[in-house]
């Protein structure tokens, strides 16, 4: 009976608690609201909606910042109240904080805060145990701030997405912040959290399985777009080098459907191949690949082969069936210049015979031409090696057959919408670490892995400014 009356009196003083915080809230809200109406009762007057909306938009941030600095003094009243605490270096108890007063911004307005600061003298460390509970960023703005300015920056340049940032949202940011917050976000943004885990890529599959007979299809495809570099460093006249154009090697990993394709990862980096190899070699630990049929996909460069086969080496090795196309093309242009019918009929047969997959009558029947000019000899000589070096890769019915896609239109488009959009632009030239800082931010947008690469960079921003 003792513990049940207990009990009660506990519940009964929480619930008082919890009244006595409400009737706080409720008081700041009415009070900016009154104020609120009384700023604005002379200023709507001949006013249009999208007039009265901007003034409620801006004005009434007042409201809200009321009402939420109540809402979080309500959550931290403990830790406002607390007259010791404990170091998280040496644990020893600190004594006698400081009240420190700052103010934040956020999407509800300006936010004052007065808290206790305790400071460990053997340590050399300070903390809010208030800042600490809430998630307080140590900076002015805050994470819900920061966070719809890192989506912005990765899709537009700084200046534009500090313009928008405005416009869309009644705050300010500028380009020199939001160039800072992508600095800070880059490192947070490695391939571990950029990558979808294995349970993310299980989930996909598995969505995209049900009430299917054969297993579905995942499709591995590489391939490299150039972009526009800076060096680093000066040369000795105190000037910059010329810029030059380096590849981002990337790779895509997508689920086939019947309409359309699901992306499962995306991957880019300004990087040299082993750097490539790497990264290939640990999407691969995130794929069931007892689950699925692989399908690789690619042109004909043999370092995209190279990394593709050691990554998964029972794939099903299928050779981009519009760069065969192109090379085709070219050898029937320069051979059939002066004859446009020769042309179309020497590339038709040429590919159905490939299509079939029958490399062997082709290269055999290119072996026995005659070429009308060096320039045609040479091309001839290079579309040989080229089917004999890819002949495996090459029977278009069998793979249509299968349901194997045989265009590399994903990685290609891949290229586009997370490397051209956003790094290819009029003037635009980048540092290394800042390209790939950029890439790994806007795959992680693709990926769905943005939220998780912007949790672990609040870990890492307070860590740092403890």
């Amino acid at each position: 009976m003792v513990t049940l009356n207990l009990a009660n009196e506990i519940a009964c003083g929480a619930s008082e608690a919890l009244k006595s915080d409400l009737d706080r809230w409720r008081q700041a809200g009415y009070a900016a609201v009154d104020k609120l109406i009384e700023r604005l009762k002379d200023q709507v007057e001949g006013k249009e909606v999208e007039d009265i909306s901007n003034l409620l938009r801006e004005a009434g941030k007042n409201v809200t910042a009321a009402l939420f600095e109540q809402m979080i003094n309500s959550l931290g009243k403990e830790e406002l109240k607390a007259k010791t605490y404990a170091c998280p270096e040496c644990n020893r108890t600190l004594k006698s904080p400081r009240n420190m007063r700052r103010t934040i911004d956020t999407q509800h307005g300006r936010i004052a805060l007065q808290r206790p600061y305790f400071y460990c003298k053997p340590c050399h460390r300070g903390s809010y145990p208030f800042d600490e509970k809430l998630g307080i960023a140590p900076t002015y703005k805050q994470y819900d701030l920061q966070k719809p300015a890192a989506r912005l920056l990765a899709e537009v340049p700084y200046e534009r997405a500090s313009e928008l940032y405005k416009e869309l949202t009644g705050n300010e940011m500028s380009n020199h912040t939001m160039h800072d917050l992508a600095d800070d976000l880059a490192e947070a943004s490695d391939i571990i959290r950029v990558l979808p885990s294995r349970k993310m890529v299980e989930a996909t599959i598995e969505k995209n399985s049900n009430g299917k007979v054969w297993r579905p299809i995942v499709v591995i495809s590489a391939d490299g777009a150039h972009l526009p570099t800076r060096p680093e460093a000066k040369s000795q006249s105190g000037r910059r080098g010329p810029g030059e154009w380096r590849e981002a090697k990337g790779f895509r990993i997508y689920l086939v459907g019947q309409e359309r394709i699901s992306q499962i990862m995306s991957w880019h980096e300004i990087a040299d191949e082993k750097e490539f190899g790497e990264a290939l070699q640990f999407a691969a630990t995130l794929i069931p690949v007892d689950r699925v049929r692989i399908a690789l996909l690619g042109d004909g460069a043999p370092w995209i082969w190279n990394h593709l086969k050691k990554a998964f080496p029972n794939g099903k090795e299928i050779l981009d069936y519009y760069h065969c196309s192109e090379h085709v093309h070219k050898v029937a242009e320069i051979q059939y210049a002066e004859d446009k019918n020769q042309q179309v009929l020497w590339i038709e047969s040429t590919m159905a015979r490939l299509n079939e997959g029958d490399v062997g009558s082709v290269i055999w029947g290119l072996q026995r031409m005659n070429p009308v000019s060096s320039t045609a000899e040479e091309e001839v000589r290079r579309l040989i090696v080229y089917l004999e070096r890819n002949a495996h890769r090459i029977d278009y019915k069998a793979a249509k057959r299968g349901q194997y896609p045989r265009g590399s239109g994903g990685i290609e488009s891949a290229n586009k919408f997370i490397c051209h959009v956003r790094m290819k632009r009029s003037g635009a030239w980048w540092y290394v670490i800042n390209g790939n800082a950029m890439l790994r931010l806007r795959c992680s947008l693709y990926n769905g892995t943005f939220d998780e690469v912007f949790a672990r960079y609040k870990r890492i921003h307070r860590s740092n400014h403890s």
